[in-house]
Parts: C-alpha cells; structure tokens; sequence
C-alpha cells in the first residue's frame, strides 16, 4: 500500500509538472524574425543599421544562434523583388517582421494582415493606408516614421544657407511614392520666402537617374535636394558621384550620403530608429499587439557637413552653419 500510494503521489506530482514543462519548453523556444529592407545586406550603412537592430535586440535578451532567428531580404528598391520576397518571408511563419521604407511595408500588407510588421523609414504611415492613425494603429503595422514633411522646407532652407547662389532647385524624388507629391509641396511652401523656384525630378530606376540629373543642371545657379525613398537610398552613391560632376550643391535626407561625399544632410538619426525598432520587436515578442503601439517619431535630428566637397563646390560655409552641425567631414 505504502509503495502504491507514493507511487501515485509520484505520478500525480509528474503530472501537474507537464504544463509547467510545456509552457518552459515553448517559452524558450527560437523565435523567428524576418526583415525586408532596401538596402543591400554588403552596403556599409545596411550592416550598420541592423548592427543597431541586433544591439537593440540583444540589450533586451535576444540573441541570435540562441533564442532568436533572422531571415533577411533585400529588395533592391525593386517592385518585383519587393513582392517576391514579401511572399517568401510571410512563408516562413515568422513570429514579427521588420519591414524598412513605404514600399516594403505595404507589400507585406498586402499578403498578411495578421502577421506582426515593425516599421521604420514610413514618413506617411497615415496618408500610405498602412495604420489607422499614429496613435493608435489598429492592424498589424505599427512602427517610426522619419521624419514630418516640413523637414523638406528645413533641407532647402539648408540649401540656401551653404549655397546662396543657389536661385533654382530640383527636387529629387521616386515618382512612384506615395508620400512623394506631399514632400514637394512642403518644400514648395517654403520655397518663395527664401528667392528659389523648385521643380521635381522624378526618378523610376537606376536607368534614369543620370539623364534626369543632366537634364536639370543647367548653371552655377542651380542645386538638388534629395527627399527619402527606397531608390535614392540604393543609388546613393550615384547620385552623389553625379552631383559632383554637375557642380549641384546637394542636401540629402541620410548621412551616409555625406560619409560618400555628399555635401550636407539633414535628418534622423536612422540608427537610433533601428535600436527602438527592436523595443517594439521585443514587445511583439513577448505578446502585445501592433495595433496598441502607437507610431512614433524621431526623437534627435542630425546635421552633417563634409567641407572637403563644399571646398570642390567653391563655397564658403557660414561658420554659424558649421556651429550647429553634428558633424563635420574634413
């Protein structure tokens, strides 16, 4: 009797650790990322960005090869891979996503609407259809947007102050953007208080982003502002390269821009969003909903200024300027 009471004791006690073993089982399990980004995974400032995200990650108990995997895929700025790869990283039932830039985002939506999607680099996250409001979501996108637009009137107010020939600018953007048309009438608003005619440059692909810039440059009195989008981050250092070649002084949305030769830029600190990107991450993780975070803005903007190659532009930059930037390239 002794030995067959303690040996139901024993098996009732086993029983009732089961759950227990289960849930530690599945509490520990991998969970699974995925990440569609613009950005080729080689480019310098790509592996610097997730550098941030994995940090973030990792500052909050995640670890890859331990407790967490990352799938990622690079689209390139293309439509078709975008959607190709949408398709592929929704397959792999991942536990979030992290999707980078408007395209990106929208095309995930577009094949799930019940998997988790972090975003960052969505200026219009509202006017894409891509939340219900930035205060509360209410799907399975929520995330960062980089900046408001009135930034644009803020980048050719820059442009005029390094540059003060400067009488006529064009405004590069992705002509198929959603959030193109607002970007050009916030710069436009702005444009007549400072004496310079704005037009846009529209761009489509690689092919026509050097005719597109030759065809604008036409005298010392001209220069360029490049807004965001997902193809003047893969081509950056083409437009750059062409900016020189044309004598346009340039203001751009990214500091990598300037870290290649880029004049001056005016934006996020884009690294930052990544490692808060991974706060919204871990939250996922852990059983909140998109929906019920709130789209966040940035919280510091920087200014970068490379006097090597406003020296090759002939231009004196104002010492005032050079006081408030974040950085200076020498």
């Amino acid at each position: 009797m002794i030995k067959r009471r303690t040996f139901i004791t024993l098996l009732g006690g086993a029983a009732a650790s089961w759950p227990l073993a289960a849930r530690a089982q599945q509490t520990d399990r991998v969970r699974r990322v995925s990440v569609l980004t613009n950005l080729a995974e080689t480019d310098p400032e790509a592996r610097a960005r997730m550098e941030a995200f994995q940090q973030g990650l990792q500052h909050l108990g995640w670890s890859v090869g331990q407790n967490l995997q990352i799938d990622t895929r690079s689209t390139l700025g293309d439509a078709e891979r975008t959607r190709k790869y949408a398709a592929e990283l929704v397959a792999l039932s991942p536990d979030v996503i992290l999707a980078i830039g408007t395209e990106t985002t929208a095309a995930l939506q577009h094949v799930t609407r019940t998997v988790p999607i972090i975003f960052v680099l969505v200026p219009d996250p509202v006017g894409a259809g891509i939340v219900d409001s930035l205060s509360r979501p209410g799907g399975n996108a929520t995330g960062f947007t980089p900046s408001e637009y009135a930034i644009g009137g803020k980048m050719l107010e820059l442009l005029k102050e390094i540059a003060p020939r400067v009488t006529r600018a064009g405004i590069l953007r992705d002509a198929a953007s959603p959030s193109g048309p607002a970007q050009f009438a916030a710069i436009q608003a702005v444009a007549p208080s400072v004496g310079v005619e704005v037009s846009p440059i529209g761009i489509r692909d690689a092919g026509n982003i050097d005719q597109a810039i030759a065809a604008f440059a036409r005298s010392s009195s001209d220069g360029i502002i490049v807004t965001g989008s997902a193809l003047a981050a893969v081509h950056h250092k083409l437009i750059v390269a062409l900016a020189a070649r044309h004598n346009l002084p340039a203001v751009y949305n990214q500091r990598f821009f300037v870290n290649v030769g880029g004049l001056i830029s005016y934006g996020p600190d884009y690294h930052d969003q990544y490692r808060r990107a991974a706060g919204y991450v871990d939250r996922i993780l852990k059983g909140e909903t998109p929906a019920d975070l709130p789209v966040q803005a940035p919280t510091k903007y920087e200014l970068l200024i490379n006097l090597k190659t406003a020296k090759a532009l002939g231009l004196d930059v104002p010492p005032t300027l050079l006081a408030r930037a974040d950085e200076v390239i020498e």
